[in-house]
């Protein structure tokens, strides 16, 4: 696995240069992230007469939640000034006030202050969800935009001074929005049924009117601002279009709630901003709630302060001439998702087919993006060149079961707590659940500052991670062309997060470039295997490779080289310690028991009294062979070849076990394929007057991995039986 590069595939990288970022194309793989209308600098790279924060990756501080994990803070009377990357006319700023205040931004552009203010207000953030186990007060940011009413240029000046409050500002967007789109051909406007621009009169009943009115053509939404106070239903075989998103902006937290529909539903090119102010996951406070019908797209939409964007149900039952929850072949590109209190865009079962790609999503409260398959698998599914940033309570992008499901060319960016970058997952939360099966490719993807600690694990989460948290994953799980960028803690994790030793089995990682791993490239934590190829690291923080399966007799994670790898070749020497970022490879303690916590095998037990019970340190319990069935053997995995020298054999030390003599041979194996003897058959008293333990001394320069005893007799009870079986490289 350690072999020199041979090739490596070309990869999409990130730049972060003067507070810009940006994905920069290789020729050869298309660039990670959605092709934006704007361009965001990072408040830290301005100038600035306020304080800067962060970076910090600690669950529950401000800077953990903001963009590149920096920030400015502004007292009242403060700025940041930002010099213009490219022509805009319009900002959006990303930025944070304290819990139950509201104040401004003032603006200037070149020196002039603007006439025009950003409003700024706690209103929308400081989410709580007691419910949630780890969570805690979260969703601290909120975006306010302006269009600036002149054109700026790259290189002039945009200040932004904090009035009535402290502001802390993350980011600012600029953009050139193109003048309003002017009223299709044909279409019916929501004005001319009534509906009212101002956004003083409830708007719903117009809405209604104008889409029974536009069946198969469009309905018109010109500029203005209109207050809908109830969900829509029965949409279908229509098209909801504005004038754009700058322009036409409905206000409501429930736009279209439907169980189902006949399809052919198209929207596009308006905001929906809504007032959603805490997370109550029995309220549909979303977008789309439910379902659009068969052929369906969102496009061109700027939706904000919601709990979700789209939650997507399917079921496929037909009620009369509907198909309820049927949302085949849809696709949700070019929009953008801000501050929502839980997931941005959910597929919640059955979907086929359906295409999300090139979206923007930031500061979503749960996963940003999901497929959840639950009733049925969502099939034939992907999400391809979104960018996300800022997830602040799970996953940039989450696969939670599914048939031949895709992530492709995606960029993810400062996941926080509960969350890693990309998740490919069998956790099922509710039955019925379809675990992952068939192909489930993830290639292209670009993950920057993601991973996190996990406070119910109380150890980290990958920046990609695959997780047989509720069952086996058996899916083919190809991983391609993966660039991995500043993770706080690992890059690669494998793990069965239910804590019950689910395999991992049918990985391959082909071509992953990471830079500055906080901890370790691979951190492998359940049974199973994966194949690893041209996967390069520079910058690790501590070692290669952690592989500690758990629980500890759970089986072993093979790691397959497939050649072409470099810079990952050490590996963590202590499973009884979690690797610390920054922390380096401790040098080993030479008394350490190399077989403590080790995963461990046999060839039979008795009842409950497994293999994994030699190695759990505690003398009082014990493992127990097959009775009546020498010889018997009980091996353990030491993780990589070690020199032992010494091994101390223990059984319960409770004058209740009687004298015995055990008749046993040691042998050794690198590759738990060949074994040869290192002790050969030897009788060993075990006497509770002397603590019930044998030592046994291994010949120098023993190197073995495996180590396995093999029992051929037992004076006391017709079993192999260990309580302990200490491994030492010290005689």
């Amino acid at each position: 696995m350690r072999r020199s590069v041979r090739g490596m595939p070309v990869i999409t990288v990130v730049a972060l240069s003067a507070g810009l970022l940006t994905a920069t194309a290789p020729t050869a793989h298309a660039a990670a992230g959605a092709t934006l209308p704007f361009t965001s600098v990072e408040a830290e790279s301005a100038t600035t007469t306020g304080t800067r924060i962060g970076p910090d990756h600690t669950q529950g501080t401000l800077a953990s939640e903001a963009s590149g994990r920096q920030a400015v803070q502004l007292a009242s009377g403060r700025r940041v000034e930002f010099t213009v990357p490219r022509a805009a006319n319009a900002v959006n700023v990303a930025y944070s006030v304290p819990d139950g205040q509201s104040g401004r931004l003032n603006v200037y552009v070149n020196g002039t202050r603007l006439a025009k203010t950003l409003p700024v207000t706690s209103k929308y953030s400081y989410i709580d969800t007691s419910w949630i186990p780890g969570s805690r007060t979260h969703h601290f940011f909120d975006n306010a935009r302006l269009l600036l009413g002149q054109n700026v240029q790259a290189g002039d000046k945009v200040a932004f001074e904090a009035a009535g409050a402290q502001v802390t500002v993350d980011v600012a967007d600029f953009e050139q929005v193109a003048a309003a789109a002017g009223r299709p051909a044909g279409s019916v406007s929501v004005t001319s049924k009534g509906a009212d621009p101002t956004g003083n009169g409830d708007s719903t009943q117009a809405f209604r009117d104008a889409i029974s009115a536009a069946q198969g053509g469009v309905v018109w939404i010109p500029p203005g601002d209109y207050r809908l106070t109830s969900a829509l239903s029965g949409v279908q075989n229509v098209t909801l279009q504005g004038a754009g998103s700058w322009y036409s902006v409905v206000h409501s937290s429930r736009f279209v709630d439907q169980s189902g529909s006949s399809g052919g539903v198209h929207i596009k090119d308006f905001a929906v901003i809504g007032e959603v102010t805490e997370r109550v996951d029995s309220n549909p406070d979303n977008f789309v709630n439910g379902s659009l019908g068969r052929g369906s797209s969102v496009s061109g939409m700027w939706l904000q302060h919601l709990k979700v964007g789209l939650w997507l149900t399917g079921d496929h039952l037909k009620v009369g001439l509907w198909l309820t929850g049927d949302n085949d072949n849809l696709v949700v590109e070019n929009n953008r998702f801000l501050d929502m209190t839980a997931d941005g865009l959910n597929l919640n079962g059955n979907a086929r087919g359906v295409r999300v790609r090139n979206n923007f999503l930031r500061n979503q409260g749960d996963d940003a993006l999901a497929m959840w398959s639950l009733y049925a698998p969502d099939t034939n599914s992907s999400f391809e060149n979104n960018t996300i940033s800022q997830p602040n309570l799970a996953n940039g992008i989450a696969i939670y079961g599914g048939t031949d499901i895709a992530v492709r060319n995606n960029l993810v960016l400062d996941t926080n707590a509960l969350g890693s970058g990309i998740a490919i997952s069998n956790q099922k939360f509710l039955d019925p659940f379809s675990p992952l099966a068939g192909t489930i490719t993830v290639d292209g993807n670009t993950l920057v500052r993601t991973g996190a600690m996990n406070p119910n694990w109380n150890h980290p989460m990958g920046a990609l991670r695959v997780d047989s948290y509720d069952s086996a994953i058996n899916a083919t799980v190809n991983i391609t062309n993966t660039t991995i960028t500043d993770s706080p803690y690992s890059d690669f994790e494998f793990v069965s997060g239910g804590g019950q030793g689910y395999p991992v089995r049918n990985v391959t990682v082909d071509g992953a470039t990471v830079r500055n791993a906080g901890t370790v490239v691979v951190q492998a934590e359940a049974q199973g295997a994966a194949t690893f190829r041209d996967v390069t690291a520079t910058g690790v923080g501590v070692a290669g490779v952690y592989n500690c399966p758990y629980p500890a007799n759970s089986g072993t994670f093979a790691l397959t080289d497939g050649g072409g790898n470099s810079g990952w070749s050490t590996s963590w020497s202590d499973c009884s310690t979690w690797p610390q970022p920054g922390q380096g490879n401790p040098d080993p303690d030479p008394n350490r028991n190399l077989a403590k916590g080790r995963p461990a095998t046999a060839t039979g037990s008795q009842d409950v009294y497994t293999p994994g019970k030699a190695v759990d340190g505690d003398a009082n319990s014990y493992w127990e062979s097959t009775n009546n069935a020498f010889p018997q053997s009980w091996t353990v995995d030491l993780g990589s070849v070690q020199a032992v020298r010494r091994l101390v054999l223990k059984l319960p030390p409770s004058s209740a076990w009687g004298a015995r003599t055990q008749t046993l041979t040691v042998l050794g194996s690198t590759d738990n394929a060949t074994y040869a003897t290192v002790v050969g058959a030897q009788g060993y008293r075990f006497d509770p007057a002397t603590g019930n333990t044998a030592t046994v001394s291994l010949p120098s320069g023993t190197g073995l991995r495996y180590l396995r005893l093999s029992v051929n007799a037992n004076t006391g009870w017709p079993a192999g039986q260990f309580s302990e079986v200490e491994a030492y490289p010290t005689s």
